[in-house]
């Protein structure tokens, strides 16, 4: 009866076991994509909105809430490729450990028995905590701004290869899947996504551009979007006007690396004349010593 007794024990607690492994194994395994949402976003139900000749928007009144002061744009979050939501637990998470710092701080000041008014420690600590996420957000806003530049950069050479792509005798469609597939990066990824989505729903790939381009807020694209429309349904030659614009990318960037570099120069100047202040400190410190030990 004990064997008996310890071995369906043995046997329980086994299966247990083998149960958590199995959900554990299950955990680090892909998750199986969901067929519904990706058979709506590569066809979506079309929209059609008719035009009114006045549209008038009434005026709605809405509530500050400290949300909307950390909620961050879409573009930024799309070009980043994070969710407001995941923007929001990594602001909250870094506000809980700012946190972490000032109630150190508190306990020491308890252990020590140091005669402190209860409501600096929670100022401080609440300050340091907006401060984390405020941090936060502007991290996601700098590397948006990156990513867009990023991108920028590769539709030059992007607009470059279409631009070879249609001398080279092919349609508008063919040049722009050629010469988004000769190249690699995230931005290359984006366009041959783009074109892939455009093929499946079996619309036109400027529509699918110029709606990546609203997506990402990046106007250059919306531009080639319109330059290739132009290619694709009147036919026009496009060479000399995609060439165009990407030497107007490329002043673009020229431009901007030049005020990128101003902008660090100028923020040298600032430790240049603090080391110059303590040089001459350190040389006239000891002349002005000597004469006041002479007067």
């Amino acid at each position: 009866m004990n064997l008996n007794f310890w071995l369906a024990v043995s046997i329980i607690g086994g299966g247990v076991g083998g149960y958590g492994v199995a959900l554990l194994i299950a955990q680090f395994r892909p998750a199986t994509p969901a067929i519904g949402p990706a058979l709506r976003r590569l066809h979506p139900v079309p929209v059609v909105i008719e035009p009114s000749p006045v549209q008038v928007e009434p005026t709605r009144t809405r509530s500050f809430s400290i949300e909307d002061l950390f909620r961050a744009p879409p573009a930024d979050l799309e070009i980043v490729g994070k969710s407001q939501r995941d923007h929001m637990i990594s602001m909250l998470a870094s506000a809980l450990l700012a946190m972490l710092v000032p109630a150190l701080s508190t306990v020491v000041i308890v252990v020590l028995r140091i005669d402190v008014s209860v409501y600096i420690p929670i100022a401080i600590t609440l300050v340091f905590a907006v401060l984390a996420a405020w941090v936060v957000h502007l991290d996601l806003v700098g590397k948006a701004k990156v990513a867009r530049l990023e991108f920028i950069r590769a539709l030059c050479t992007y607009a470059t290869l279409t631009a070879h792509q249609v001398r080279a005798g092919h349609g508008a469609v063919e040049a722009m899947e050629r010469a988004a597939g000769i190249c690699h990066g995230w931005p290359y990824a984006r366009l041959r996504t783009a074109l892939l989505t455009a093929q499946l729903q079996m619309s036109p790939p400027w529509d699918e551009m110029r709606a990546l381009a609203q997506l990402i807020d990046v106007g250059e694209l919306a531009t080639f979007a319109d330059i290739m429309r132009s290619a694709g349904t009147d036919g026009a030659q496009v060479y000399s006007t995609l060439r165009a614009q990407a030497e107007s990318l490329r002043d673009q960037i020229r431009v901007r690396s030049v005020e990128r570099a101003k902008t660090r120069t100028s923020h040298l100047d600032i430790p240049t004349t603090l080391l110059i202040m303590i040089l001459l400190t350190l040389l006239i410190y000891p002349l002005m010593i000597n004469l006041f030990r002479q007067v």
